[in-house]
């Protein structure tokens, strides 16, 4: 991988050397945790600095002996894909006690541990907050008491904190996400698929009560993922009467032949008057009202448990790294931070505000103020649940019997065009209906069926199609195929007026390379099939051990995939388009590799899995150095110290039901872009038909970092390499680096934007989504 300019400012100013870090999980455990114990393992050993493990949390801690251990390079290999924590997590509750904290304190000051790096939710992180408020006075009495020198008072005279979130349940202000969010998303829609298959098979309604106790983000999340009919979060609590409301929509339902209702409730789930509503309180409901089928289901600790997904280990993973450089660059005025999610930048934001803000959601439920505990869950929270609102339920006042979804709630006619542009020109147009796009969110692929057919030699078809069918806007899914599509429809406005149409596209690949928008829906499925993947290639390779698997990822010319799968699989090199590399990288990539099978084997090292090293190629990083070429010049070079096998991935990367993220995303930037045309129908509206000819009357809405947004076609010609069909800037790149940091590879990064401490804006957290939901 090529190196970053040298004329960056780099962390190899922020020497680690004489520092001692200690790493605890502490409170309940969350998928991810030890991707982010690996990152700060691995990111303070590569500054010079000695890390230590605190086994049990804060109870390690105050208990001090063989809870701390001082680890290597190895301790941390292989536990990547595993769940939970393997340095355990316990609750403590005599650190909540001045006497604790004394004990923790002398147990530290022992090692000379003076940076700690806390993995846990708001109590957790409040601790350790509260720990090093007290740090001096601690010292000093432990000098009184003659157990420490007075030198060690003057030598270790602060204690600087940095926290990262570990919670399923998102409840944190000041992050979009928190870690294990996602991976306890991915099981929930696991369990809510399975159960699909065997509730329309017997006409049946299932309750599903999900973790959630003071936050209804994965309730709210699962539902709109799933098409649940009604959920239940503490923030919003449902309105008076709302049993029979419920019960109508459910028979209304079982009437239109609907064999499946699903109710999802969260754990902390209450009415308007604060009292608690149960899943076994709906089950009966339904039972006594409508004599249904009902079965209950609480998926309970399933929720925590199962490999981490994707999105997980990569935002773990950049937090820990994030977490050692702020310990290196904290001084004695720098307050407490936890490190947090902001669209695609990891950032740092004062611990204690964070905490406060999370604080005031639980006491606007207490008084009875939801709409105000909504309002500071923050923007995405508010938008999932004003998009569920939106898609659950049909406006009473409507004229037209045939609408689909947001479609209906905005009055138009909704028409399904199949096999793209060439389908298009042929005829292959249908009318549908609302119910005819049930159960649709959890199918992968396209139902409507797709081509990669450009519009240009069929515009005239074209045109005579939205003419006879009176199609006055059009939607576009698809990837950089459909961006070509809506410039040439675009440009043919000059000759046909029946283009002269509000037309929004809505990017949908797996190669995420549509210029315009830093996610595209379905690479967040295909990057999970890769990191399952490779998952079963570490699992298959544990009996053999010094095996190097060469793997060849999708994306054409685009990079995303090998590099952010080669990330969230921990790869030791991963090869792309859009950085070249050549014979002397290969040789260089080999011999890092030898050595490092060489020095594991000398040490004794035992790997539960083997010992596995994975090289990520995508498919058109190079066209002289392919995969064969790679898989032939490591099986040589490699002979005598490891083997070598090749895996090509292929297709399989698109099949598969989509992931949470994907399923959520798709179903947000989709609403949002129906009532785009909705307001670009109004506006366009003169004398009895639709003529829209401006420029931002055709548009891309992308995702681009905290923000949906909505981008005219022609401007974003300039952001394209059209001969490479890629991006000419692409965020993820600056994620290079991180995968040969905790690969052990010497390498610059770029730390320019790192050390600004922010203040959290007051009521606007969590205001996007970015890599999970």
């Amino acid at each position: 991988m090529a190196e970053l300019p040298a004329d960056k400012k780099f962390f190899e100013n922020l020497s680690g050397a004489g520092k001692a870090i200690g790493v605890l999980t502490s409170g309940g455990d969350a998928q991810g945790m030890n991707a982010a114990v690996r990152a700060v393992v691995r990111m303070g050993i590569y500054v010079e600095a000695k890390v230590y493990f605190i086994y049990e949390g804060y109870q390690g801690m105050v208990d001090g002996g063989d809870n701390i251990v001082e680890v290597s390079w190895e301790s941390v290999s292989s536990i990547l894909q595993v769940g939970g924590t393997v340095i355990g997590s316990a609750r403590c509750k005599e650190f909540r006690t001045r006497e604790g904290r004394l004990k923790a304190a002398f147990n530290l000051i022992q090692r000379g541990i003076t940076n700690l790096c806390v993995i846990g939710g708001d109590g957790s992180l409040t601790g350790a907050n509260l720990f090093r408020e007290e740090w001096s006075g601690l010292l000093e009495e432990l000098a009184q008491s003659g157990k420490i020198e007075e030198e060690a008072v003057k030598k270790y005279v602060y204690l600087n904190i940095v926290g990262m979130v570990g919670s399923i349940d998102n409840d944190f202000c000041g992050t979009d996400m928190t870690i294990g969010t996602d991976s306890a998303l991915h099981r929930i829609i696991e369990v809510v698929d399975a159960i699909m298959t065997t509730a329309q098979s017997h006409q049946r309604t299932f309750v599903l009560e999900v973790m959630g106790r003071h936050c209804g983000y994965l309730a709210l999340v699962s539902a709109l993922a799933c098409g649940a009919d009604w959920v239940f979060i503490p923030e919003y609590p449902p309105e008076e009467g709302w049993e029979d409301q419920m019960c109508v929509k459910l028979s209304e339902n079982r009437a239109r032949k609907k064999r499946l209702n699903i109710i999802i409730v969260a754990e902390g789930a209450i009415d308007s008057h604060n009292k608690p509503i149960t899943s076994e309180k709906v089950k009966d409901l339904v039972v006594q009202q409508l004599g249904f089928d009902t079965r209950v289901t609480i998926l309970g600790h399933v929720q925590r448990g199962g490999t981490p997904s994707a999105f997980d280990r990569i935002l773990a993973s950049r937090m820990g790294v994030e977490a050692v450089l702020a310990l290196l660059e904290a001084t004695p005025d720098t307050p407490a931070c936890v490190v947090s999610l902001s669209g695609n930048q990891a950032v740092r934001l004062p611990l204690m505000e964070c905490v406060q803000m999370t604080q005031e959601v639980q006491k606007a439920m207490d008084e009875r103020k939801f709409c105000e505990a909504v309002r500071l869950r923050g923007r995405s929270f508010e938008n999932n649940l004003n998009t569920y609102k939106l898609l659950s339920h049909r406006k009473p006042d409507t004229e037209l019997p045939k609408v689909i979804r947001v479609g209906i709630t905005e009055g138009h006619n909704m028409f399904a065009v199949i096999d793209g542009f060439e389908g298009f020109a042929n005829g292959q147009i249908k009318e549908i209906s609302w119910r005819d796009v049930g159960g649709w969110t959890g199918q992968g692929g396209s139902l409507l069926g797709t081509k990669r057919t450009l519009p240009a030699k069929y515009l005239e078809k074209i045109a005579d199609q939205m003419r006879t069918n009176n199609i006055n806007a059009l939607m576009v899914i698809g990837g950089f195929e459909a961006y070509l599509g809506l410039l040439e429809l675009s440009a043919a406005r000059e000759k046909y007026d029946e283009f002269c149409v509000p037309m929004v596209m809505v990017p949908a690949t797996v190669s995420n390379n549509v210029p315009g928008s830093d996610f595209s829906i379905g690479a967040d499925t295909a990057l999970n099939t890769i990191t399952d993947t490779c998952d079963r290639i570490k699992q298959s390779a544990s009996g053999t051990k010094r095996r190097v698997f060469i793997i060849e990822t999708m994306g054409g010319y685009c990079g995303y995939l090998a590099n952010m799968g080669g990330l969230a699989a921990g790869a030791d090199a991963a090869y792309i388009f859009e950085e070249k590399f050549d014979i002397r990288e290969l040789q260089a990539n080999v011999e890092h590799l030898t050595e490092k099978m060489k020095t594991s084997i000398q040490r004794g090292l035992v790997i539960v899995v083997g010992l596995f090293l994975s090289c990520y190629r995508n498919e058109n990083s190079n066209e002289n150095y392919t995969t064969d070429f790679i898989y032939q010049l490591y099986s040589e070079e490699g002979k005598g110290v490891f083997d070598c096998r090749k895996n090509v991935l292929g297709h399989m990367q698109q099949g598969g039901a989509p992931s949470p993220f994907d399923r959520n995303f798709g179903t947000k930037v989709s609403a949002k872009a129906v009532q785009w045309i909705s307001k670009k129908l109004r506006e366009t509206y003169r004398r009895g038909k639709v003529f829209a000819n401006t420029e931002d009357s055709v548009c891309l809405l992308g995702m681009r970092r905290r923000n949906l947004i909505f981008q005219p076609v022609v401007e974003l010609k300039d952001q394209a390499d059209f001969v490479h069909r890629i991006p000419k800037e692409q965020w993820w790149l600056k994620l290079r680096p991180l995968m040969k940091i905790l690969a052990k590879y010497k390498t610059s990064y770029d730390v320019s934007d790192s050390g600004q401490l922010e203040h959290v804006a007051r009521h606007s957290p969590k205001e996007a989504e970015t890599g999970a939901i």
